[in-house]
Formats: structure tokens, C-alpha cells, sequence
């Protein structure tokens, strides 16, 4: 049964997750113009997949199920609103924003949300998470920086070893020698050695400059240099909470402003118990821009390209006025649209 293989794989999990979480916590007094931009951009997604689901076939169908409500922190009834969606957190646990039917069950298309005998019969279950990027035009870059720090090591190791310096980085520091002299272009970014500050002579402190660029150039290449799908650490156990209830199958979908991707709940699971893909294909990072939660990011090209195409939406200023006369300004998001890939659709999502 699904929600066991889900509950055996969480305990087997080392990130040792409480699946008996309670979420206690005061209410924000205050919203601001990027929480409100980030969720106009978050409600756009979803219409997007909504949307794509719905215009790809005759067979199944999109309902919209997650929270949907435009009240924001310093509304008023927020803070009722606020621990209503805390007791249900606790309840039920994290509702996914989109559920996905079968016609022949509910052929009128009328599905009561409210109600579990009819939750219990979606085929899928869909989180739908937001980016600000061009998923290929980032790819891109990121592939052109890596392959420029890895042509400057070549160089710098070069400069080194093909002249004096590589007789005097021997005599000085055999363990760097030895490294960078068996370096090659697939294994510069494992490198990693304490830079020296050599500065009795020229040639020492030419030495030392070199030493510092190629230090320089390996960092680049220590850096994350991927797009993530991206599921909090908290929800975790929320997201379980939801699925032991329901026993629908679970599914992220990371929706950038050109394509979106998509990976199972159970294989998120699955790929951060293995700690050879740690770093890799995925790291676990305290998010910034998101109140520093522990967020586990996910490399895209590990999911699915579920919608291998997006046209772009428009975007325009708005405003909203707090009861004591402050004006936040921020971004909201108008059309768009995106194209399914109806093989990855039924392959890796209704058959998975």
C-alpha cells in the first residue's frame, strides 16, 4: 500500500523526521511586497498547471484543493485565519495545492473537496512550487562558468608545473604539488587545499598569486550550479500526515517561467537516504528567502520535464493599502501557458 511504503521510508529516513509535529506558532503581524509578489507568483503557477492538466485530455482531470484564500498577515481575521490553517496542519496535515481524477468517476467533473470519500479516489496528489528563473537560460550560464574555471585551473596548473615554480611548489608544499598535478578537467572541483601565504621572495609571491586564482577558480566549482525542485524540511512530515489519511500518491512540481518539472513524494524520499547523492544531486541548505527554513534542494534534471514549455505571463505593479496608511507595492502575474508532455504526464505520473 502506498502510505506504507511512504511511512517505512520515512523511518528509515536519516533525517530523522517527527512525524508527530504539532505547528504552534504566532501569527505574522505584518506582510511585505516580496511575500506578496511570491504569492501572486505562487497562485500564477498553479492556474498554469491547473490549466495545462485540464486542456490535455479527456480522461482525467484537475481540481483545485490547496489553501487558496488572498488574506495576508495585518488583514483583518488573519490571525483566525492563521490558526484555523494551523489546526488543520495538525489535523490532516499539508493539503497539495492540485488533485488529479479520473473522468469515468466523476464524469460531471464535480468533485466535493470537503469530502473524503471523494478525496480518497484522486490518482494523484500535486505540490506545485514556484521559481524566478529561466530554467535553460540559467543551465546555460551555469554550464559556461563551470566550463571557464575549469579551462582557468588547466591554465594556472599549467603556469605552475611548465616552469621553476612547480620545482619550487614541490620543495615547498608537496601535498598541493601532488594534487594539482594529477588534477584533470573532471576532478579539479574535488579539490580543495589551504592556500599558503608564501612572500619571502618574487618568485614565492608569484607562487602564492597563482596558487590563490586556482583556489579561487575551485570554489566556482564547489558551488551548486543547478536549478532545484524544492520541498521545506517541516513539510516532510505534514505532507506524510496528509498521504496516511488519503493514500493518494504524492508528486512535486517545480514551475519556472519557461518549463516546469515534477518528482514523486516517494522518490524524494527515496533519493536523500542515500547519501552518495548528497551534494550532488541534492543538498540541504537553510533558505534565506524563505524565513531560513531548512529546505532540501533537489537537482530538476532528477525529476521529470512535465511541462516542456511555458509562454510567458505578463506582469504589473500593484499596490495594497494597511489600515494605518503604509502601501506595499508588488508584482502580479496575468496569462501564460503551460504545454504537458502528456508521455511524462501518464508515465511518471498516473502510472507511477
Amino acid at each position: 500500500m502506498y502510505k506504507d511504503d511512504i511511512l517505512n521510508l520515512i523511518s528509515q529516513s536519516p533525517l530523522e523526521i517527527n512525524t508527530e509535529i504539532q505547528m504552534i506558532g504566532r501569527p505574522p503581524t505584518m506582510a511585505n511586497s516580496e511575500f506578496l509578489t511570491n504569492k501572486e507568483q505562487g497562485d500564477w503557477a498553479e492556474k498554469i498547471v491547473f490549466k495545462a492538466i485540464n486542456e490535455y485530455s479527456n480522461d482525467y482531470f484537475a481540481v483545485e484543493y490547496g489553501r487558496s484564500e488572498s488574506i495576508a498577515a495585518g488583514d483583518d481575521g488573519f490571525a483566525d485565519f492563521y490558526t484555523n490553517y494551523q489546526n488543520e496542519l495538525n489535523a490532516i496535515g499539508k493539503r497539495p495545492d492540485i488533485l488529479i481524477f479520473k473522468v469515468s468517476d466523476f464524469p460531471d467533473r464535480t468533485v466535493d473537496i470537503e469530502n473524503d470519500e471523494n478525496i480518497i479516489q484522486a490518482v494523484a496528489a500535486i505540490e506545485v512550487r514556484s521559481s524566478s528563473f529561466l530554467a535553460d537560460k540559467y543551465s546555460a550560464f551555469m554550464r559556461d562558468r563551470q566550463e571557464l574555471s575549469i579551462n582557468r585551473c588547466t591554465e594556472i596548473r599549467d603556469a605552475i608545473l611548465g616552469t621553476d615554480m612547480g620545482n619550487l611548489l614541490r620543495r615547498k608544499n608537496e601535498t598541493i604539488y601532488n594534487l594539482i598535478s594529477t588534477a584533470t578537467n573532471d576532478t579539479f572541483r574535488e579539490l580543495d587545499f589551504r592556500c599558503p601565504s608564501w612572500s619571502l621572495t618574487e618568485e614565492l609571491r608569484n607562487l602564492t598569486s597563482l596558487l590563490r586564482r586556482l583556489k579561487e577558480n575551485i570554489k566556482i566549482l564547489h558551488k551548486r550550479d543547478y536549478l532545484s525542485i524544492t520541498p521545506k524540511m517541516e513539510d516532510i512530515a505534514l505532507v506524510n500526515r496528509w498521504i496516511q489519511k488519503y493514500n493518494v500518491k504524492h508528486f512535486y512540481l517545480q514551475v519556472f517561467f519557461d518549463k516546469a518539472y515534477t518528482i514523486s513524494f516517494k522518490d524524494i524520499l527515496t533519493l536523500v537516504s542515500n547519501d552518495n547523492h548528497d551534494g550532488n544531486n541534492f543538498s540541504i541548505e537553510r533558505d534565506v528567502k524563505n524565513q531560513g527554513k531548512t529546505t532540501i534542494k533537489i537537482n530538476i534534471q532528477i525529476g521529470k520535464e512535465i511541462l516542456g514549455k511555458i509562454d510567458m505571463p505578463e506582469h504589473k505593479s500593484a499596490l495594497k493599502e494597511l489600515d494605518r496608511g503604509r502601501l506595499l507595492f508588488y508584482v502580479t502575474f496575468e496569462g501564460g501557458k503551460g504545454y504537458l508532455d502528456s508521455k511524462i504526464f501518464i508515465r511518471d505520473v498516473i502510472n507511477a
